[in-house]
Formats: structure tokens, sequence, C-alpha cells
């Protein structure tokens, strides 16, 4: 049926069971998926139903389309090399998608320590360089404030900008 949202504009129909299944293999083909993604995929196209959502979702993780260890190995990577997310941000997140939370300790050793505090490293001196403050505490603060947002350890982040000072 089609459904009419509250701008007058036409929304596309909702998925039948069998289009579900199909549509879902492709969305979850496209890039790694959690099971929160998928049953947020559902709910948007009208699947509401836990036993047709639970349906499809067996389909899918039986068929090797959805599997949380692997997405969270990818998220893992993905959001800490192209992002530069500190491993707070990523907890953070993979929290918010109902992930366990040993999962997301295995995820986060996947990540090397030491290509973590260089990339710390780098951010720091990217920000002390960038920043045009002149009262060297509020850069500091400024800095730490945008690191830690980013997900990075408090204590990680001053050691870092000590290493920084000192190289001045």
């Amino acid at each position: 049926m089609w459904r009419k949202n509250t701008s007058n504009e036409f929304l596309k129909k909702d998925w039948s069971l069998e289009q579900a299944k199909e549509k879902m293999t492709t969305f979850c083909a496209y890039q790694e998926r959690c099971l929160w993604d998928a049953r947020r995929k559902l709910n948007e196209k009208g699947i509401k139903k836990d036993e047709d959502q639970d349906e499809i979702l067996d389909f899918l993780i039986e068929d090797g389309y959805i599997d949380e260890e692997r997405f969270v190995m990818s998220f893992c990577r993905g959001k800490f090399n192209m992002k530069k997310w500190g491993k707070g941000r990523i907890r953070r997140e993979l929290a918010f998608r109902d992930i366990s939370k040993s999962l997301i300790e295995k995820g986060l050793m996947e990540i090397d320590e030491v290509a973590y505090y260089d990339s710390l490293l780098n951010q720091v001196e990217k920000k002390w360089e960038q920043s045009k403050e002149s009262d060297s505490f509020k850069k500091r603060f400024k800095i730490v404030g945008y690191l830690m947002q980013k997900g990075y350890e408090k204590d990680l982040i001053e050691e870092a900008i000590e290493n920084i000072i000192s190289e001045d």
C-alpha cells in the first residue's frame, strides 16, 4: 500500500516478506551490517512484526550476509583508519548498535597500539600548528577537548601534547 507523509509526498510502497529478503541481501552485501542496522532498515520499510523481522534476520545470518563479529572488526578498522576515531568513540558507537562488550573489546584489539599512538600524535601536532590561540593553556584545553570528542583517552592526549611541546 502507498503511504502519504505529512508533506503530501508519496513514499515508496512497503516491502513484502519476499521483497524484504531480496532487498536486504543487497543492503547487507553492499557493506558490512549489524543486526541493529538491519532491524532499522526493516522498520523503515514497513516490516514491523517481530516474527517477520526474525525470519528475515535468521535468513541473512544463515546465508552469511550478517556477521556481527565481521561487522565489528570492519567497523573498528574503518573508523580508526579513515576517520581517525579513538577507541572511546568507537566503543560508544558500537554500544549504541547493541554490540556486546566482549565483541567490542575483541574488535578494538584489531587496532595496533603503535599506529593508534602515532595517529594521536599526528592529530595533536596538526591541531597544535593549526591553532591560532596565543594562550598555551587555552590552546591545550581546546586540543584536549577536540581529541576527547574523537574518542581518545585523556592520559594519552596529555602525553602526546607533552611530546609535541618538548619537541618545539
